[in-house]
């Protein structure tokens, strides 16, 4: 095996579900060039993982960028393309590349059954975890992967002491993250409540935290910290490397299910996720460790942006709810 193709675009906690298939590859074919197929606004997260050779990023709404992508492809010659999106578009790319071999999940595994048109065979099994479903793909090339591994680099840790300093803390006294925002509205919990389970971590733990936010998100990191009684600063601007580097620093993040959980989860943060409309069993933190509290089996919008329920399902999760699962994280990790 000489040069193998990785086609997942996006979105960001998707990619730190795949990137076990990298790193399993890189373990069975450690002479291999390994490349992958990334969406433009993701290439960022690919620059922090070594084990991949070259990143060629793409922007799918651009007629230029699409061609001078499948060039690029084109020219590498790819033994295997394994398209881990199961999407029209990501299995006509990865088509598209000329790799002598296309696998993709079979037809009831994809999100969009066309897409199988596009592949020269199939492999995958239906697991619990989206990370085990990705896994299972590789048996198509022969690997059983017993361990999961995220090859993900840290190169910013400047970014914790900024963060220290404007807590009033200490050089290596801990500090928590609460991460309030989410991509689908129907994520969201309300941000007073996150307000409130920031002064608990203060009051139970003699936790201070740093408030994360992403585009579009500042006003909210605003309305958690005026809600956690002087516990928390919202966090400066971050690029995605310097949350890479935050996360690692932090005794524990309270988040939605969204893509800096993810990422936390990726550096072993330890964890506590709060799900509505998403099943964390399939979605969520992957150790038995982390924690979540769920509305899932109660949730009448499973998958979708916006909520149409006459009650949402998240407000039924309270601040004291979660707080007892932090108490219980927090505890766990003392003692591991």
């Amino acid at each position: 095996m000489n040069k193998i193709l990785i086609v997942r675009l996006g979105a960001l906690g998707d990619l730190i579900h795949a990137l076990p298939v990298a790193a399993a590859l890189r373990r069975a074919f450690s002479h291999a060039r390994i490349d992958w197929l990334v969406d433009v606004r993701h290439r960022e997260l690919l620059d922090l993982v070594p084990v991949i050779d070259r990143r060629i990023a793409v922007n799918t709404s651009s007629a230029g960028s699409l061609l001078a992508a499948i060039r690029e492809m084109r020219r590498s010659r790819y033994d295997f393309a394994l398209d881990l999106q199961g999407l029209l578009k990501s299995a006509v790319l990865a088509r598209a590349s000329g790799a002598l071999g296309v696998i993709g999940f079979p037809r009831p595994l994809l999100r969009e059954e066309m897409a199988a048109l596009f592949y020269t065979e199939t492999a995958g099994l239906d697991a619990t975890h989206v990370i085990r479903k990705n896994l299972s793909m590789l048996k198509g090339l022969g690997i059983d992967v017993a361990r999961i591994e995220f090859p993900l680099e840290s190169r910013t840790p400047e970014i914790a002491t900024a963060a220290r300093r404007s807590l009033g803390l200490g050089d290596s006294d801990p500090f928590a993250i609460i991460n309030p925002g989410a991509a689908w509205p129907n994520k969201r919990w309300p941000p007073v409540y996150f307000g409130e389970v920031a002064a608990g971590l203060a009051k139970r733990h003699g936790l201070r935290s740093i408030v994360s936010w992403g585009p579009g998100e500042k006003e909210l990191a605003n309305t958690v910290v005026a809600a956690s009684h002087d516990s928390a600063v919202v966090s400066p601007g971050t690029t995605l490397g310097e949350l890479v580097a935050l996360a690692r620093e932090a005794a524990v993040m309270v988040s939605g299910d969204t893509g800096p959980i993810h990422v936390a989860g990726a550096v072993g943060t330890p964890l506590v996720g709060i799900y509505g409309p998403t099943n964390p069993d399939r979605n969520g933190p992957w150790t038995s460790q982390d924690l979540t509290v769920s509305r899932f089996g109660n949730c009448e919008c499973h998958y979708q942006r916006q909520c149409h329920a006459k009650r949402w399902c998240l407000l039924d999760v309270s601040p004291r709810e979660v707080l007892e699962l932090v108490d219980e994280r927090l505890a766990a990790a003392a003692h591991a």
